[in-house]
This record gives C-alpha cells, structure tokens and sequence, in this order.
C-alpha cells in the first residue's frame, strides 16, 4: 500500500514539473507573438514604400 502511495505522490510531482514548463513555454511564445507583432509594424511602412517604388519603376519602363 505504501509503494502505491509513493508511486502516486510521484505522479502528481511529475504532472506539477511539466505544467510548470508548460506555463513557461506558453509564456515565451506569448511574448515572442508580442515581439512578431512589433516587428511587423515597424516594418510594414518600410514594406509599402518599397512596394510603391517598385511600382512606379515598372510604371516608367513600359
């Protein structure tokens, strides 16, 4: 009966160490998606721009 017992304090310890790094995973990718989104607006101007210019380039060859 008690290696049952130890055989299920186990179990939960291990279930609590991976929801632990669950969270944290799930954190990181949160903050990594906030960092991609920031990214992405500093970048899209730039983006339009560039694209406008090429435009007007393929606009004056033809």
């Amino acid at each position: 009966m008690t290696w049952i017992i130890v055989a299920v304090a186990l179990g939960v310890a291990g279930l609590a160490v991976l929801a632990v790094a669950g969270a944290k995973v799930l954190a990181a990718a949160r903050g990594l998606s906030r960092e991609l989104s920031d990214a992405h607006a500093r970048i899209s101007p730039a983006g339009a721009r560039l694209h406008g210019q090429i435009g007007m380039n393929k606009a004056g060859e033809g």
